[in-house]
């Protein structure tokens, strides 16, 4: 926006432009005084972030940054990267569906009429194994009115009954087919990814109920392309759209080969993806995977009118965390929030105890708030594509739609969809993506609070009553806490077996000024084990060897860090060292990295050093190891 004063005359008119040469001349200015002697586009990507997919964040963006024609096309019409509609959640924002997995028809019946009762739009059952039986489907939606309420359906294996039983209870209860609204979601597909079992006439199957609804039910939608098998076994962003277009393709030629148009079968498919707490990876993931689908749409033949996708977007599993579940709202809100701005036609929220079992009360009032906090009181659904024309936003959104497009075509290279399932490609890309992730976390180079980052040892455990036993055979199930909930399983079996923690003496040198910063990486790097820190200071004087000595015997540790600058290292942390090692400690750690003195430190003792962006895992399952934590 232009500023002009009173003559009319821009305010910044005396001022030259700055240039992008300017600007990274002063950044390689202040990288040069920590020692990084960079110039120019060096200097700019020296402050880059790198993302999967070989995708990263840049520092700065300007208009050169965005991709040709980012700034054209409108909400609503192809290749629909702004919306599927043209008025988005602008009447009434996204539709909130809720998830419910209770076995017990009549306890998930009491919670779908709170729900309903209390923001939530539409209802999103598991149905067979993984939830309510299908005979009693019925009992689970009395009292729904089903003409206002849209129901998807999860039921697995039993998606062809699962369907029967809800059109049975339509025309039971008098809803007009042309009033049914909601997913029958049949998803062989994402069945075969879950369980590794591949049924070929279930194909067949949701063909069959595509054509049902193309004929008798305009509002319902038979088919689901779930993606979310792909994300929970740790694909990267392009590689669930990649998964979710090479499925959806695959769905296109199986319902037109069943008679159905090219249109029809379009508007039998809803799409799911995962939203995550990366807000900006989740919004231009969403608006990537509608483009991508037009333009299948588009070489498939499809119309203009049924070319934009249905999305359903869920916030992530893989994120949810055991250990500290409350933050998980937090996640959760963020993620909610960017699959709203991204577009999402439908969003849903999983509680924050979602990790630890079938959610209460409390955790699925707070799930549906969520949204109803977004749209009503934030009113995020008035602002269509809110991000459109961020030249973040859009760059970004343009590089993930061309990554996954890659992955795309070399899935349909090999086959296709169940094809790469079937031969393991798809499995073993998604491993080695976790893997790499897998370091990262390791290395708390992508924190989680509350477990990698803020652990509270002390906290009671938040226990919740089991849910139906998920599908396995297939794509494994990830969590980004994994590692760290292995290593804190461990140390609570410890608790309960000796009434006491694992301990680290924290040898704080010198004054809080000096050993502060360190002592609370130590802190929180220890306590991410199970591992209880024991903190207290020791002089950088002629008795630090003696107070060390007699801190750590009082502490109860086994073994023990030293924390301080490079400065007191030099005075006094050999000494101390070897007066740690004389006193029984089964290793001495160093938190730093010294380079001048490192010999003189190994020599006095010290076993490791700890540092930012070191192993934490590795670290930590060592010391649970030495210490006999099994």
């Amino acid at each position: 926006m232009t500023v002009l004063n009173d003559d009319g005359l821009s305010l910044a008119a005396e001022f030259p432009d700055a240039t992008r040469e300017q600007w990274q001349d002063l950044v390689s200015g202040v990288l040069r005084k920590s020692g990084r002697d960079v110039a120019g586009t060096a200097a700019e990507e020296a402050l880059s972030t790198p993302l999967q997919d070989g995708l990263s964040t840049r520092p700065l963006y300007t208009a050169d940054d965005a991709p040709a024609g980012a700034a054209g096309g409108f909400p609503g019409f192809a290749p629909f990267t702004r919306g599927g509609r043209p008025i988005g959640g602008a009447v009434a924002g996204w539709d909130v569906r809720q998830r419910h997995t209770r076995p017990d028809p009549a306890a998930t019946n009491e919670a779908v009429l709170s729900d309903l009762e209390n923001g939530v739009t539409s209802l999103w059952l598991a149905v067979g194994e993984d939830g309510v039986p299908v005979p009693a489907l019925g009992a689970a939606l009395d009292g729904v009115y089903l003409d206002l309420a849209p129901v998807a359906l999860d039921a697995g294996d039993e998606f062809t009954a699962a369907a029967q039983a809800l059109l049975s209870v339509y025309d039971e209860r008098g809803v007009a087919r042309e009033a049914a609204r909601g997913t029958l979601g049949a998803d062989p597909v994402g069945r075969f990814a879950r369980t590794g079992r591949e049924v070929t006439d279930r194909t067949a199957e949701a063909v069959a109920l595509a054509a049902l609804c193309d004929r008798d039910y305009p509002g319902l939608r038979a088919v689901a392309v779930d993606a979310l098998p792909y994300h929970e076994a740790g694909a990267s962003d392009a590689q669930e759209l990649g998964c979710s277009l090479a499925t959806g393709v695959g769905w296109l030629r199986d319902l037109t080969a069943g008679g159905l148009s090219v249109d029809a079968a379009c508007r039998q498919l809803e799409f799911r993806y995962a939203a995550t707490a990366d807000q900006f990876l989740t919004i231009a993931k969403l608006r990537a995977a509608r483009r991508l689908w037009a333009r299948v749409a588009e070489v498939s033949g499809a119309g203009p009118a049924a070319s934009a996708q249905r999305q359903h977007a869920v916030t992530s599993a893989v994120m949810m965390t055991r250990r500290d579940p409350w933050v998980n709202m937090l996640r959760t809100t963020v993620a909610a929030l960017a699959a709203g701005v991204g577009g999402a036609d439908s969003v849903t929220v999983l509680p924050f105890d979602h990790a630890l079992g079938l959610p209460d009360a409390f955790a699925r009032r707070i799930a549906r708030n969520t949204s109803t906090i977004l749209v009503e009181e934030s009113h995020l659904g008035r602002v269509i594509d809110p991000a459109g024309g961020s030249w973040y936003v859009e760059r970004l959104t343009d590089e993930l739609a061309h990554a996954a497009w890659a992955w795309f075509q070399e899935i349909e290279r090999a086959g296709g969809q169940r094809a790469a399932l079937r031969s393991g490609l798809v499995g073993e890309r998604l491993a080695a993506t976790w893997a790499e992730r897998s370091t990262r976390l390791a290395r708390r180079r992508e924190p989680i609070t509350g477990v990698s980052e803020f652990p509270q040892l002390s906290q009671d455990p938040v226990e919740r009553e089991a849910p139906p036993a998920p599908p396995t055979g297939g794509l494994p199930v990830v969590h980004r806490d994994e590692a760290y909930e292995e290593l804190r399983a461990r140390s609570d079996a410890h608790l309960a077996a000796t009434g006491a923690r694992p301990r680290v003496f924290l040898a704080a040198l010198g004054p809080a000024a000096a050993h502060t910063a360190r002592a609370t990486f130590a802190t929180s790097l220890f306590q991410a084990g199970g591992i209880e820190p024991v903190q207290d200071t020791v002089p950088a004087d002629a008795s630090a060897a003696a107070t060390a000595t007699d801190a750590f015997t009082r502490s109860g540790a086994g073994i023990a860090c030293i924390c301080s600058s490079d400065a007191l290292y030099a005075e006094s942390a050999a000494p101390v060292a070897e007066a740690l090692k004389s006193a029984g400690a089964q290793r001495v750690f160093l938190a730093g990295r010294p380079s001048e003195q490192r010999e003189t430190f190994v020599r006095a003792g010290v076993d490791d050093f700890v540092v930012a962006g070191g192993d934490a895992i590795a670290v930590l399952t060592s010391v649970l190891d030495r210490l006999g934590v099994a």
